[in-house]
């Protein structure tokens, strides 16, 4: 009998526009479908996540070769698979790296990984599993500004548009973080994808808190956003976009609604 819960859409409690979120519903599927039948998906799958791709380190490579890496000091980062090179080489390069909890989930939703202070190589301390040996958890007014922002997508346009799977994660990492000054108008957002989740300019919906990439990297080029991509979202958290079962499932988010509410 099937699992109605391993069916569900990641943008099951999102708010919005219900056109718009089918609209970038079906451009995910296209997108999962286009990568499992290129054979470019690693395990386990393309389909429901910020799928893992053949070239990640290649793309991982070609992004450390850039002036605005090596000048980077912290960097936050997305902690699924197909970063987990970039998250790598970033503290082999003796970078700061914070990295979200995945989905949020915790009252501290960000590890601390001090590359001079891990309990692993590089390469097992990058991932989920090694940042609870090696990573200290920290809140959002404990972190420090970070210099570059690494984010999953699972389809990026030319003009910086930035698809995830749909729960809206990234999207909050950034709002949090920017009202909380740690990202500026300056600060560098980049991605790696592999070819086939690169879409034209104006191919991806967005919305208002839809938040650009400036740079997207794959494993055969570099595509710079930055004089076509949208204006960044400003403001913080968008309260009125959040439905209450959004809110309910992320406890930073219930704690910071409850004291808008006293």
């Amino acid at each position: 009998m099937p699992n109605p819960r391993a069916s569900r859409r990641h943008d099951h409690d999102a708010g919005g526009d219900p056109e718009v979120l089918a609209a970038k519903a079906a451009l995910r599927d296209e997108v999962w479908t286009a990568l499992s039948e290129g054979g470019v998906a690693r395990f386990p799958g393309a389909r429901n996540r910020i799928s893992n791709f053949v070239g990640a380190e290649a793309a991982a490579e070609r992004l450390r070769a850039m002036p605005e890496w090596q000048d980077a000091g912290t960097v936050k980062a997305n902690p699924d698979s197909a970063q987990l090179p970039v998250r790598q080489r970033a503290l082999a390069d003796g970078k700061t790296v914070y990295m979200a909890v995945p989905r949020l989930a915790e009252p501290e939703p960000f590890f601390l990984l001090d590359p001079d202070r891990l309990a692993d190589t590089p390469r097992k301390a990058a991932s989920i599993a090694g940042a609870t040996r090696s990573a200290q958890r920290v809140a959002v007014a404990e972190l420090e500004p970070v210099d570059l922002v690494v984010t999953g997508c699972v389809a990026v346009g030319a003009d910086g548009a930035r698809l995830g799977k749909g729960g809206g994660f990234a999207d909050l990492e950034f709002a949090l973080a920017a009202s909380a000054g740690l990202i500026g108008p300056g600060t560098l957002v980049v991605t790696t994808v592999h070819e086939l989740q690169v879409r034209p300019a104006g191919h991806i919906p967005t919305t208002g808190h839809d938040a650009p990439v400036d740079l997207v990297v794959t494993p055969e080029r570099l595509i710079d956003c930055r004089a076509a991509r949208a204006e960044r979202p400003s403001g913080g958290i968008r309260w009125d976009e959040l439905t209450a079962e959004k809110i309910a499932a992320i406890p930073l988010l219930a704690a910071l609604a409850a004291d808008r509410n006293r």
